[in-house]
C-alpha cells in the first residue's frame, strides 16, 4: 500500500466541537462520532475506515481526542467498514457506514495483556529477543537482524510465530534454519542467519518464549499533536511487489504536479506503479529492458510455491520527477558487464580519460514521459541509484566510487548519452593546496605532497541548497563515510571531495543509510537499524583539507539525536 500522512488542519479540536446534544460536527463527506468502551470514552485510539468499493482498496485512519471524539474527513463516496484499534483493546467489530453519517463506535477492551499485545509494533516484540554472549558481538547480531528489514518487519506475527505450514521439525532452531531458507530470497537470508553461528539460537529461544506466553509492555497511545495526523492508504502495484521508491513532484519546485499522479518504482516486479489519489485508481507501467533476467531460479515459497515471483530484468529501483513531469527511473537496460566503450580507459571522453569506469554498472537510466507514454533509455558509465536534481538541471547519482550525473538539458537537445553525462572520483585535497592534482590511490599511504583518492559508496545523496555541494552517505553495514563533493566550474578537473566519519563514541551501531540537508545547510544522516540520527555541521570544522583530513578531522561537527 502507499500511505500519505499529513497534519490535518481540518481535523482540529475546534472543527470537531460537539454540536448541541453532543453530536460531533461533520460535513457531507465525513464520518464522525464518539468511541467508548466499558471503561468510558477512549482517547488516543485509531478509527479506521476502509473500503473495496473504489477502483483500488482505500483506507483512512484518524485518532480520537481526549473525549473519544473522531472525524474521518473528506472521504471518497463509497461504502466503508469502520472499526476501532488501539493499545489496550482488541479490534472492534466492523460497522458499515457512508460519508455524511454520524457513527458512535464501541471499542472492545482486551481480555488480557497478551491479547492486547497482538497489535503492538513489531519492534516491541523484537525487544523480547535476548542476545547471547558468543563469537558474534551484540552489535553484529543486531546488524544481521536489521539486514532482514529490507523485506520484513521483524517482530510481526509472520516472524515471531513459526508457522505450522512449514512442517514438523526436531527443534525450534531446526524450524528457523528452514524458515529463513524458503522463498525467493532464501539463499540471502540463510547466509545472514548462518553468519551468527550458534548464537542464531536466540531466534528460536525468542519464538519459544513468545509461544509460551511472553509479550512486550504496552506502547503509549498517541497524544498531543500526534492525534492530528490523518493517514490515507491505497493498494497499488502487485501482490508480489516488495520494494518501492516514490516520486510525486520535482523536489526543487514542490508545487509542480500538484494533485497529480504518484509514481513508484517497484524493483521486484519490473514496473512503475501509478496512483491517482483523487480518482482512487492504480495502474502499472512495464519498464522495458534488454538485460538478462535475474532471480529466475529462486527457492520455492510456502505461499507462492515454485512461481518465480521476483524474476525480472529491469530491476527498477529509484524514481524522481523533473520540472516537465517526466519520471526518471534507475533500471537495468543492459547486462552490467556490457559497459560502453566511451566509459573505459582509452576513450577520448574527457571523464573517462580522467577516471575511467570499466564497469560493471548495475543500473542505468530510463525516462518515462506521461504525455507520450514512451520510455527513453540513457546508458550510463556509473551505476545509477538514488538521485536528486541540482539547480543546474543535472540529475546526480552515485554508487560505485564515482559521483555521476546527467545534464538533462544537453540530453534533451542531443540525445547523446556519452556527451550528456559526467562523473568524478572522490579525491581529497590532502596536500592542502586547494585544488586536485596528482593523487595516491586508496591502497597507498597518504603522501603530504599529493592528493588522495578514496573508495566510497553512495546509497543516498543530497544537495546542499546553500552552496550546491553534493553529499553522499555510505552503503550499509560498517560503511560510516559521509562524502562531500564540489563539482566546480569545469569537472572533472575541478571536482574536489571531503570525507567525514563520526567518532566511534557517536556511532553506536554502524551502518549509514539516507542523507538529507536542511535549508540551513545542516546535513542529517540516518543510521540503519540504530536508534540514533546524526547531524553534521561543516561550519564547525577547523580542518577541511590537508594530510589529516581523512575522516576523523572534525569530531566537533557531529551531534547525536536519539529517536523515540
Amino acid at each position: 500500500m502507499i500511505a500519505a500522512a499529513a497534519l490535518a488542519a481540518s481535523f482540529t479540536l475546534a472543527s470537531a466541537e460537539q454540536r448541541t446534544g453532543g453530536a460531533v460536527a461533520i460535513d457531507a463527506d465525513d464520518i464522525g462520532g464518539v468511541v467508548t468502551s466499558a471503561k468510558g470514552p477512549e482517547a488516543g485510539v485509531w478509527v479506521i475506515a476502509e473500503t473495496s468499493d473504489l477502483p483500488t482498496k482505500f483506507a483512512r485512519i484518524v485518532v480520537t481526542d481526549d473525549q473519544g471524539r473522531y472525524v474521518v474527513p473528506d472521504l471518497p463516496r463509497a461504502g466503508y467498514q469502520v472499526f476501532v484499534r488501539g493499545y489496550g483493546l482488541v479490534d472492534s467489530p466492523r460497522v458499515a457506514a457512508r460519508p455524511g453519517q454520524r457513527l458512535d463506535l464501541e471499542a472492545v477492551v482486551a481480555p488480557d495483556a497478551r491479547a492486547a499485545a497482538q497489535i503492538y509494533p513489531a519492534n516491541y516484540w523484537l525487544s523480547l529477543m535476548e542476545i547471547p554472549v558468543g563469537d558474534v558481538s551484540d552489535k553484529d547480531m543486531l546488524l544481521e537482524t536489521k539486514a532482514c528489514y529490507s523485506c520484513h518487519q521483524v517482530g510481526d506475527a509472520a516472524t515471531r510465530e513459526v508457522s505450522k505450514n512449514l512442517g514438523s521439525y526436531t527443534s525450534s532452531l531446526d524450524a528457523w534454519d528452514h524458515h529463513v531458507a524458503v522463498g525467493p530470497n532464501g539463499p540471502g537470508m540463510t547466509a545472514n542467519f548462518k553468519r551468527m553461528g550458534a548464537q542464531r539460537k536466540a531466534y528460536a529461544d525468542w519464538t519459544d518464549r513468545i509461544a509460551a506466553g511472553a509479550y512486550p509492555p504496552p506502547p503509549p497511545r498517541p497524544a498531543g499533536v500526534e492525534r492530528n495526523v490523518v493517514i490515507s492508504l491505497w493498494d497499488w502495484a502487485l501482490p508480489t511487489s516488495r520494494r518501492t521508491d516514490v516520486a510525486a513532484t520535482d523536489d526543487r519546485t514542490p508545487t509542480m504536479n500538484a494533485n497529480g499522479l504518484v509514481y513508484g518504482s517497484i524493483q521486484s516486479s519490473d514496473i512503475i506503479a501509478v496512483l491517482d489519489p483523487h480518482e482512487n485508481t492504480a495502474a502499472e507501467i512495464r519498464v522495458p529492458s534488454n538485460a538478462p533476467p535475474i532471480d529466475a531460479d529462486t527457492t520455492a515459497s510456502p505461499f507462492w510455491g515454485d512461481e518465480k515471483i521476483w524474476k525480472r530484468s529491469a530491476d527498477p529501483r529509484s524514481v524522481t520527477m523533473d520540472g516537465r513531469g517526466r519520471v526518471w527511473v534507475t533500471a537495468r537496460i543492459r547486462a552490467p558487464q556490457q559497459q560502453p566503450a566511451f566509459c573505459k580507459d582509452g576513450s577520448t571522453n574527457r571523464f573517462a580519460k580522467y577516471f575511467p569506469l570499466p564497469g560493471p554498472s548495475a543500473r542505468q537510466i530510463e525516462v518515462y514521459d506521461p504525455r507520450t507514454k514512451q520510455f527513453t533509455t540513457i546508458d550510463s558509465c556509473f551505476a545509477a541509484d538514488h538521485n536528486h536534481f541540482d539547480d543546474k538541471g543535472r540529475i546526480v547519482f552515485g554508487q560505485n566510487n564515482a559521483l555521476g550525473w546527467i545534464d538533462t538539458a544537453a540530453f534533451d537537445k542531443t540525445h547523446d548519452a556519452a556527451a550528456s553525462q559526467g562523473w568524478c572520483p572522490a579525491v581529497l585535497d590532502t596536500n592542502g593546496d586547494g585544488t586536485i592534482t596528482e593523487w595516491t590511490e586508496p591502497n597507498q599511504p597518504i603522501d603530504p605532497a599529493k592528493d588522495h583518492r578514496i573508495e566510497f559508496g553512495c546509497y543516498g545523496d543530497a544537495i546542499n541548497p546553500i552552496d550546491g555541494s553534493v553529499w553522499c552517505s555510505g552503503i550499509g553495514v560498517r560503511d560510516t563515510k559521509l562524502v562531500r563533493f564540489e563539482l566546480g566550474a569545469n569537472p572533472p578537473q575541478t571536482c574536489k571531495a571531503e570525507v567525514y566519519v563520526p567518532p566511534p563514541d557517536k556511532m553506536p551501531l554502524p551502518g549509514s543509510g539516507g542523507v538529507a540537508i536542511d535549508s540551513n545547510g545542516l546535513v542529517w544522516q540516518n543510521w540503519r537499524g540504530a536508534h540514533q540520527m546524526l547531524s553534521f555541521d561543516r561550519r564547525k570544522c577547523k580542518v577541511l583539507n590537508g594530510p589529516t583530513a581523512t575522516g576523523q578531522q572534525c569530531p566537533e561537527g557531529w551531534t547525536v539525536y536519539t529517536k523515540p
